[in-house]
């Protein structure tokens, strides 16, 4: 089959942004979302900034308009997914089409699990469980899902830090081989202290705001939010005259198989999946006109990547920036928040900057994008979602 998939609706929320709109304003005014936690509940209040989104679950599930004391993911995931649905102007309500969800986390409902064994390990009489009932992953897609009224098809993905790049690819062979008309792609992820404190294992956590691509980089800032598009088939969009932002021309999920949580220091995870998906699109290299990078800001995320970049590209490099500056690392939710980006960067003609840069990287010959560029023809955008266990996503956009 070879149906193309068109983006119609876009939906974001982050630490520097309740909206698309909102999101897209920050960028373009370099706002980052990076301060101390307000409503994580750690104690390393003072020693890690983050990008947490500030709203109280309480005030999410109102958003949201779902009950309390589900799992933050839950909230975020709705709230993004319904103002991408309703960007697009898609009623899902009594609809003739194949409609599915497939929605990426990497935490499930581990903040509400997390309160549950604060209580039981002091006395195992306490402790609600209903807690942890949502505990997994699929849990939490189910409860969006179930919100939003679809049905037809639900899915979860969870592949680390490319998660909702891999949905998004995983909605378009959908479409493609005539299984779906519309879905709901992305994914959410929440902020807690398993997360938190994991990443401080691993020493890759930045005491002051992150600058990815920087060669004095010293780790990222973890972040949350959400992130979904809507896709849909030439049928649907032909037959209910939708507008669209996107057609999505290529992608390629890759593994380079290095190390449980390391790119190759060559990054041959990240090559594979940017020149697969080049290939998928049919464009040249010099036909790219912006990467949005996965650049978390760590020295091994952001060596790697930038040397599968010049490997691929040559002498044709297009202009990157990592947006992980404003948003901090949303991790299952990234590939979702950035793919909405890079739709508005082709809609806007515009291509976002990387924050806090001041030494460009030694090793690298390309210098990334330091201040908002505007009145710039974007029209094919590739957009990198690098995973733990080497799990590597390209997508690439063209203007529609």
């Amino acid at each position: 089959m070879n149906h193309s998939v068109w983006i119609s609706g876009l939906g974001v929320i982050s630490s520097i942004g309740m909206n698309t709109n909102e999101n897209i304003d920050s960028l373009r005014n370099e706002k980052s979302g990076v301060g101390y936690p307000e409503f994580l509940h750690t104690l390393h209040k003072k020693d890690f900034p983050v990008c947490e989104i500030k709203k109280s679950n309480d005030e999410l599930a109102e958003i949201a308009g779902m009950r309390k004391e589900l799992p933050r993911t839950t909230y975020l995931s709705s709230i993004a997914a319904q103002e991408a649905i309703k960007d697009a102007g898609i009623q899902l309500e009594g609809s003739s089409f194949r409609i599915g969800f497939i929605s990426a986390n990497t935490l499930g409902g581990m903040d509400t699990s997390e309160f549950f064994y604060e209580e039981f390990l002091k006395d195992n009489t306490q402790g609600h469980l209903r807690q942890v009932i949502n505990h997994e992953c699929g849990s939490i897609t189910e409860l969006v899902a179930k919100h939003l009224g679809i049905r037809h098809f639900v899915t979860t993905i969870s592949t680390a830090c490319s998660s909702s790049a891999n949905s998004i690819i995983h909605g378009s062979r959908m479409i493609k081989h005539d299984m779906l008309d519309i879905v709901i792609a992305g994914g959410a992820d929440a902020l807690c202290r398993f997360t938190l404190n994991g990443f401080n294992t691993l020493m890759i956590l930045d005491t002051e705001p992150c600058k990815p691509f920087d060669e004095n980089r010293k780790g990222l800032n973890l972040g949350e939010g959400a992130g979904y598009v809507v896709l849909v088939s030439d049928k649907v969009k032909t037959a209910l005259g939708l507008k669209t932002y996107a057609k999505v021309s290529g992608y390629a999920n890759a593994n380079d198989a290095f190390h449980q949580t390391a790119s190759s220091p060559e990054g041959n995870g990240n090559y594979y999946a940017m020149s697969q998906a080049l290939e998928m699109s049919g464009l040249n290299t010099n036909d790219i006109d912006y990467i949005n990078a996965h650049g978390t800001g760590t020295s091994n995320n952001d060596s790697s990547e930038g040397i599968a970049i010049e490997r691929l590209f040559g002498n044709t490099i297009p202009m990157v920036s990592s947006t992980k500056a404003n948003t901090g690392h949303t991790l299952g939710a990234c590939g979702g928040i950035e793919a909405v980006y890079c739709c508005m960067a082709m809609s806007q003609n515009i291509i976002y900057p990387s924050l806090r840069i001041s030494t460009p990287i030694k090793e690298l010959n390309f210098i990334p994008v330091a201040s908002l560029i505007e009145s710039h023809d974007v029209k094919h955008v590739m957009s990198n979602s690098f995973g733990f266990g080497g799990n590597c996503t390209s997508l690439i956009f063209s203007k529609a």
